[in-house]
């Protein structure tokens, strides 16, 4: 019997969290469906009794779709954006606050630098963010005085508001006039938006938040690979998922699992190999031009990212990823991020278990490397042009012949096509540079013809499981 040529999507790791609470999602169109099923199955006998054709197994099916639907439609009504929860409510959760808290007491080499920059006046480029932490954890009357004069834009005022109790009633009409002057729909915008709205309890804000620009706009998008959150973006993202969690229970990854899944993996991978040194730390640089503030960002993006979920294996894997000193941000702008999201006692494990190619077929991108090591040859395909980082820096290619990075075989595609598989050779292959979302026909030497998908992205995945050598064809319909 011939083997048929595998094709599968990769997808490396499902995060499972026990403190998780357990949801369904569902919309009005599972209900719809659950009436109708309902509806096909009634025959009306002579006495007007419901009389069946399946069997009781069936009806017990049945029953249990009818009760998701009952309970999975009450969900949504019954969805509650009120906040009741004592200040603070944005970032400082009683836990973390405790946490933070010991680290002053254990002397900490985060909580050490954190308070060398403030003790030394240092030019702190968010003074309400550092100041207003330094208060929190320490009660010094000086240190709010700072945090509130520094409270200008919408995050930091509602940051203000919420972490300087002496100073809410002033601080409070700024911070209802900036909200209500805030009409932007980047991420960006909406979180400080959701800030403001949690401090303020503005249900009507928040449930507008979740349930149109989230729900409605971009959950779907993430879901479609239509949309793939930026560098720049990650960040707020992870501070808006914080905020509506602790205090609307809604966790917002729920609405687009399929995007999230991997995203932890997807992280890691998108770095390049080299690590870049600064006078103040080292910076892992992530895919796109070399901006270290960025870096900073990711770098903190994943630490919330940790502090989100910590019991998902995929988490674990970046929380390893992050707990190298010699990457621990020092800089006026980092520290305090560091000190606030850093949980050096949670495990982590090592990322050099991870494998080294990613694969999204629904956002139709590509990262992949030779090794973990610092000299490994990268590569990026994204948005339809392959970039890849050797001998110590990013430069764009054509790939005009094939190229293999580690186990995987990158290659660009042509409308026909003939591939010679070794079997001492790579396993997986990848073929760019196609038509989106077109069909190709590939034939293997004595399989049957299959028919497969290329991706939005214009890559189509190839795993050959055979150990002899084999030719493919592929053809474009």
């Amino acid at each position: 019997m011939h083997q048929r040529v595998r094709l599968k999507v990769l997808h490396q790791f499902v995060s499972y969290s026990s403190n998780r609470e357990p949801s369904v999602k569902t919309d009005a169109s599972l209900t719809k469906q659950t009436v109708t099923l309902v509806r096909n199955m009634w025959n009306t006998s002579r006495n007007g009794s419901w009389v069946c054709h399946y069997d009781t197994l069936f009806l017990m099916r049945l029953g249990c779709l009818l009760l998701v639907a009952m309970v999975a439609a009450g969900q949504t009504t019954d969805e509650d954006f009120h906040v009741s929860r004592e200040h603070p409510r944005i970032l400082l959760t009683p836990q973390r606050l405790r946490l933070l808290k010991r680290e002053r007491e254990r002397k900490s080499p985060r909580w050490e630098q954190f308070e060398t920059l403030i003790a030394g006046k240092a030019v702190m480029p968010e003074p309400t963010l550092a100041y207003g932490l330094y208060f929190q954890v320490t009660g010094d009357a000086g240190a709010a005085k700072t945090a509130g004069t520094g409270a200008t834009d919408l995050r930091s005022l509602a940051l203000a508001y919420d972490w300087l109790p002496d100073y809410r009633s002033q601080i409070e009409p700024k911070l209802k006039a900036a909200l209500s002057a805030s009409q932007g729909i980047s991420v960006d915008a909406v979180r400080s938006r959701a800030l403001a709205a949690v401090v303020l309890d503005n249900d009507k804000v928040l449930e507008q938040i979740v349930r149109v620009w989230w729900r409605q706009q971009v959950a779907p998008a993430l879901k479609a690979g239509k949309r793939v959150l930026s560098n720049a973006e990650v960040y707020p993202m992870l501070e808006l998922m914080h905020v509506i969690r602790d205090n609307l229970n809604i966790d917002l990854r729920e609405d687009a699992r399929l995007y999230f899944r991997d995203f932890a993996t997807s992280r890691i991978l998108s770095y390049y190999p080299a690590t870049f040194p600064a006078p103040e730390n080292d910076f892992h640089i992530p895919f796109g031009p070399v901006d270290l503030k960025i870096a900073a960002l990711t770098r903190i993006a994943e630490l919330s990212l940790v502090a989100f979920d910590n019991n998902a294996t995929d988490h674990q894997f970046v929380q390893g990823w992050l707990m190298h000193d010699h990457f621990v941000l020092k800089g006026a702008f980092g520290a305090p991020y560091e000190f606030l999201w850093a949980n050096p006692y949670q495990p982590g494990l090592s990322y050099d278990h991870l494998p080294l190619t990613f694969y999204d077929p629904v956002g139709g991108r590509l990262f992949m490397r030779s090794s973990w090591e610092e000299d490994a040859t990268w590569l990026g395909y994204v948005d339809g042009k392959a970039q890849v980082f050797r001998e110590g820096s990013p430069q764009p290619v054509q790939l005009d012949k094939p190229l293999t990075i580690g186990k995987a075989m990158i290659l660009t595609g042509k409308p026909a096509m003939r591939l010679e598989v070794q079997p001492d050779g790579p396993s997986k292959w990848f073929v760019v540079g196609l038509k989106p979302a077109s069909l190709m026909n590939v034939e293997a030497d004595d399989e049957e013809l299959d028919e497969v998908k290329v991706d939005r992205g214009g890559i189509l995945q190839m795993d050959f499981k055979r150990k002899d050598r084999m030719v493919v064809r592929l053809k474009l319909r």
